[in-house]
């Protein structure tokens, strides 16, 4: 049991080390990085930077479209992919199979390749440069569907829905106070996934966002493209553009959590 504590106590360790020196450097000046040895404690010059990242590109008005547009996408995803994923595991109809077949099948194909036919979309409908071009196209995804129909498919029993029908409840009605209870857990998982991935996606962003409307990945890259690398800049832009993430998790993981083993004991 010992040993078992130890190794998860050094996994954890090195798992997080990197961020922790992360904002290590981003408290100092650059010439920390060239010193033998490396520092290992906090110095006093944090707040200096990070005023510096503020000053530098507009990382106020990147962090909030970061949050409009991940939280935008990670809402939809839940209720959409939800809404989707009940059809296809307890509903009938036909074409149902093929249906969830080239849904599945595009998660194989390439992101990249659609960036071209995606851009001239948004020119056609004028959102370049606006968060419209962000969240739209990502309002539902392949994945979400397919995590949400397989969660269902198990956890969802067909002789509720039959009791709700007796009832008298209509298929939104079995939607609303059957299906969304049940599939809370999943759907928390899938929106902190959905979450954590719209915060981070950068290429998307980059094309299609003007320099003076970015997202924090946007931001980020723009601290780093100067003639001489500011690391200590980039570092500090990176502590604070992942500080929502770590809060997102420290407020909502233990529900989470809480919520896919309650899952499971009822499935």
């Amino acid at each position: 049991m010992r040993l078992r504590y130890l190794t998860l106590t050094g996994v954890a360790f090195f798992s997080a080390f990197p961020l922790y020196y992360s904002v290590v450097v981003a408290s100092r000046h650059n010439s920390a990085l060239a010193e033998v040895p490396p520092p290992l404690l906090p110095g006093g010059n944090f707040f200096a930077n990070v005023a510096r990242v503020f000053d530098t590109v507009p990382f106020g008005l990147a962090l909030a479209n970061s949050v409009i547009v991940a939280g935008s996408i990670s809402l939809a995803v839940m209720f959409f992919s939800t809404l989707a994923g009940f059809a296809f595991a307890k509903l009938r109809f036909r074409g149902k199979n093929i249906m969830l077949l080239v849904t599945v099948a595009t998660m194989m194909v390439p992101t990249q390749l659609g960036i071209i036919p995606l851009y001239l979309l948004m020119v056609k409908l004028e959102w370049t440069g606006t968060n419209y071009a962000l969240i739209v196209p990502a309002l539902v995804n392949a994945f979400g569907v397919f995590f949400m129909t397989q969660y269902l498919s198990r956890a969802l029993p067909t002789e509720l829905l039959e009791a709700g029908r007796v009832d008298g409840c209509t298929t939104w009605g079995l939607f609303w106070h059957v299906v969304l209870p049940v599939a809370r857990p999943a759907a928390a998982v899938l929106g902190m996934l959905t979450f954590m991935s719209a915060w981070n996606d950068y290429f998307w962003p980059l094309v299609v966002l003007n320099p003076d409307n970015p997202t924090v990945q946007v931001a980020l890259s723009t601290l780093a493209s100067g003639y001489v690398n500011d690391y200590v800049l980039g570092l500090a832009g990176t502590a604070v553009g992942t500080l929502p993430l770590v809060l997102v998790f420290a407020l909502f993981g233990k529900q989470i959590i809480g919520g896919i083993m309650q899952g499971a004991v009822k499935g």
